[in-house]
């Protein structure tokens, strides 16, 4: 499926879920993990964590953390703050977004602000994403 040898070259390994990552970030997602935003904290504990698709957070995936991966629906989760409003922050997510749907991934992305506000909302459209990702009601 991947070539090891170059993904060796770009300082990539392959993961768990078959998908590469970059080893050197793994300590930097413990500490992610242990330092959630507010609203990634909302997200998770009174959502994601009980989803009926496991939900892995702040995953390495190439040489990027992303904020939730579903692995089973290969689906990436984002929630954006300030700095993903200014043109270098903009550009980031889209060169970030087109390396991971690269990998076959789909990427949602959410407000601070939405999660906090229209908590219910978010988690109606990941729901709605979610069973779009699955034929017929089935995994692929």
């Amino acid at each position: 499926m991947y070539n090891e040898e170059e993904l060796k070259k770009c300082g990539l390994v392959l993961g768990d879920f078959h998908l590469p990552y970059n080893p050197k970030l793994v300590p930097h997602t413990r500490e992610l993990r242990k330092h959630m935003t507010k609203p990634e904290r909302k997200l998770w504990f009174d959502y994601l964590r009980k989803f009926k698709h496991r939900v892995l957070r702040q995953r390495p995936i190439d040489n990027y953390i992303v904020d939730f991966y579903c692995p089973a629906l290969k689906l990436v989760i984002e929630i954006d703050g300030e700095s993903h409003f200014t043109e270098e922050g903009k550009q980031y997510d889209e060169e970030r977004t087109a390396v991971l749907e690269g990998w076959g991934l789909r990427i949602i992305r959410f407000l601070n602000t939405e999660v906090v506000q229209n908590f219910d909302g978010v988690c109606q459209k990941i729901e709605e994403i979610a069973e779009s990702l699955r034929p017929n009601g089935h995994l692929p």
